[in-house]
């Protein structure tokens, strides 16, 4: 049994659509609907951007496979970028329409993890992240975090831009002009996070676990070079499947936001009411150096 999804000027057959993907009774069909649905909403925010994909052949019980590579099987109008990797390269998807996430959920693609750089210019970011990944699980702590680090870039001169991550925390990401590399965009992200973290004794930026107590860690580590972060509208492998929903800023003063919270029944029902939240991101993109000059003085 198959079944035919129209995807723009694609139609992608999917095989088994009735097949479990979540114990809450979602199946690939209803993924690849999703994938079809929210394609206007996540495009813009992966397009030309290297992917690593996140399979569950036998649902999210089953084995995960963490796949980089596109595989051999993919039609060729599925749109690849080969990436310069230690050893050799890596040819990665580049979804640049909705047939190609409907093609993925096919594949069993779970979740998408987008480069914050685009293929035409790798070692160049337009995405800074800051990734608040949560000890003790304390929602409300999290949410706090990330209004503060947003008011302190707010200082320096950027825009922050706030999602859940379909998980446990939030990302909080600015838009850059692709002016600095890698290692520049990593390192101005550590400066911020060591103002925040010496301003608030609950934030850390200890990378092991077992070292930070109860502490929120402020991860900087998605600015490098080939690494990755859960692509805005993508779905996690988790029962209810969340999805890493974009936010508006104000939406952090919700006492009942969660970062697991929005699920594929309401994202689409979300972005229909309120439309994308991030809709006008890449019309904030600055540059480091004027904000640099803003840091506060020690």
């Amino acid at each position: 049994m198959s079944l035919e999804i129209r995807a723009g000027r694609r139609t992608v057959r999917i095989s088994r659509p009735d097949k479990p993907l979540f114990p809450c009774g979602i199946t690939k069909a209803d993924l690849a609907a999703y994938h079809a649905a929210v394609a206007p909403a996540m495009l813009p925010h992966i397009a030309g951007r290297p992917l690593n994909l996140e399979r569950y052949p036998d649902g999210v019980e089953g084995p995960r496979i963490f796949q980089q590579r596109a595989g051999g099987h993919f039609p060729s109008w599925i749109r690849r970028a080969t990436v310069r990797k230690e050893g050799g390269t890596v040819a990665h998807v580049v979804a640049a329409d909705a047939a190609t996430l409907v093609y993925l959920a096919d594949q069993a693609v779970i979740t998408l993890h987008a480069w914050p750089s685009r293929a035409d210019r790798l070692e160049r970011p337009d995405r800074l992240i800051f990734d608040l990944d949560p000890s003790d699980g304390t929602v409300a702590a999290v949410r706090a975090a990330a209004r503060e680090i947003g008011a302190l870039l707010r200082d320096l001169g950027l825009e922050p831009f706030a999602m859940t991550t379909g998980s446990r925390g939030y990302h909080v990401a600015v838009p850059l002009q692709r002016r600095a590399d890698f290692d520049a965009v990593r390192a101005f992200a550590r400066d911020v996070a060591r103002i925040a973290v010496a301003r608030n004794p609950r934030l850390t930026l200890e990378q092991r676990k077992a070292a930070r107590g109860e502490r929120i860690l402020v991860d900087v580590m998605r600015n490098t070079y080939a690494h990755t972060a859960v692509a805005p509208y993508s779905v996690r492998a988790r029962p209810e499947a969340p999805v890493a929903t974009p936010l508006r800023w104000e939406d952090l003063g919700s006492t009942t936001l969660r970062p697991d919270g929005f699920t594929i029944h309401d994202v689409l029902q979300r972005a229909e009411r309120h439309g994308d939240a991030w809709a006008d991101i890449a019309r904030h993109a600055a540059t480091l150096g004027r904000a640099r000059r803003r840091f506060p003085r020690s």
